[in-house]
């Protein structure tokens, strides 16, 4: 399918979102509907590999579930039988505004729920505000490590995702499963908290798993910067085995394209923890071998079950292509606050309170179209799940990509203990993790 086509159905499939929120926005506070706020990008950098497939999923899980069409559990319709009113908010333009879109759906718009944010400085400044106003947010995407260390003792906020510290973890397990005698590594990260956060995990990780590895380069540019000849020449002069990098959307396909080009994948192996979310758009800008993970059991990782069968087809169907990494967070995202508020509400048609549903999703456990989810880090406000890594693997005879050499470690395996932070178990020597 071409690309001009593929641009105009997942714009169609925001608009068609929007419009419905917006068509009843002025008396939804007391409809009897239950609105949630889906905050994610829909301009800029971040919006068409990330922020447009997660709004398109939205409408599938939320045209879904209101129809009653997916398999069971969520066999039933709407929320706790309420409908679903989506209110779609775009996430560009910083963190100050985020906030105040956020009191907005809150205050005003008077959601339910919300559930969103990519950006983990944008989760980082929403998180204490939803504890402040006692509003249900779910973090679908963001992933630093910092959530639930800065905003101490959550009550309203809940993160279904992984965080960069189980990321990273299982980065370097896979590395020390599939090329043990590397010796010789470098990274390029985005220069905010979620690059940050991500090469200390990967770096202290490799000490403790593969001590004989060395870091020769490490490069920071700034966040959506897009050119990185500069930052390519420097790690090419140290030769590495291996370049890791957490770059996400437009920066990680751009790289990619630009070190290739440059050779700098000639010898050494792309290590991309966000890979995923391009595999269909990489073809052979990426080598085959690439490693590539989806920060979860998502996207092309997901499992074999009858959510994500039901899922990939809803979606596909919709918009001609299969669902990548963020819009099965998404997904994800949802189902877990559909069986917590349903838990709290007991199914019978009323809305449950912000209060109950939170109580609700602490420490529960849900299924979903990544599999089994356990919110059981973080005081039962941190999902643990498996994470998954392989190698791309691109046919230029029939022009698609797959996934090879796969890997799963479990949550146990790649995840603190609650209570202790990654950077203390990771310096400790992940004791207590669980390996098979």
């Amino acid at each position: 399918m071409k690309t001009n086509t593929i641009k105009r159905q997942l714009a169609a499939g925001v608009a068609a979102l929007a419009l419905g929120a917006m068509a009843t926005a002025a008396n939804a506070a007391d409809n009897g509907k239950y609105r949630v706020g889906i905050v994610t990008f829909l301009s800029g950098p971040a919006a068409g590999p990330f922020g447009i497939p997660s709004a398109n999923a939205a409408k599938v899980i939320v045209d879904g579930l209101n129809k009653g069409a997916l398999p069971a559990p969520y066999n039933t319709k709407g929320i706790n039988g309420a409908e679903i009113e989506a209110v779609v908010i775009d996430e560009a333009g910083g963190a100050t505004k985020q906030v105040e879109e956020f009191r907005n759906l809150v205050q005003r718009q008077k959601v339910d729920a919300v559930v969103g944010y990519i950006s983990s400085g944008d989760c980082l400044a929403i998180a204490p505000v939803a504890e402040e106003l006692k509003a249900l947010t779910v973090f679908y995407d963001c992933g630093t490590s910092r959530l639930f260390t800065d905003n101490t003792k959550p009550t309203y906020t809940f993160r279904t995702g992984l965080d960069a510290a189980v990321d990273n973890i299982g980065a370097v397990r896979y590395l020390a499963a599939t090329k043990p005698d590397v010796t010789k590594i470098a990274g390029i990260q985005q220069n905010y908290a979620w690059g940050q956060d991500s090469w200390t995990d990967f770096t202290e990780s490799l000490a403790k798993l593969m001590p004989k590895a060395k870091v020769v380069e490490s490069q920071m540019p700034k966040v959506f910067q897009g050119q990185y000849g500069a930052e390519i020449s420097a790690l090419s002069v140290k030769r590495p085995q291996v370049v890791h990098s957490s770059f996400w959307g437009g920066d990680m396909e751009a790289f990619v394209l630009q070190a290739n080009a440059r050779g700098l994948l000639d010898d050494a192996v792309a290590l991309l923890t966000c890979g995923e979310s391009a595999l269909d758009r990489f073809k052979d800008q990426a080598p085959n071998g690439t490693i590539i993970g989806a920060r979860g059991p998502f996207g092309a990782f997901a499992p074999d079950n009858e959510l994500n069968t039901w899922f990939v087809k809803a979606y596909t169907d919709a918009y001609g292509m299969a669902p990548t990494y963020p819009a099965t967070k998404m997904a994800h995202a949802i189902l877990g606050l559909k069986a917590a508020a349903e838990k709290a509400g007991g199914n019978n048609g009323s809305v449950p309170t912000a209060e109950a549903t939170a109580a609700a999703f602490k420490g529960a456990t849900f299924e979903s179209v990544s599999g089994t989810a356990k919110m059981a880090r973080a005081d039962g406000h941190q999902a643990v799940q498996p994470i998954s890594y392989g190698t791309y693997k691109y046919d230029p005879k029939t022009g698609k990509a797959s996934i090879e050499n796969i890997i799963t470690f479990s949550g146990e395996c790649v995840t603190p203990p609650d209570g202790t932070t990654s950077d203390a178990w990771i310096k400790a020597g992940f004791p207590g993790a669980v390996c098979n």
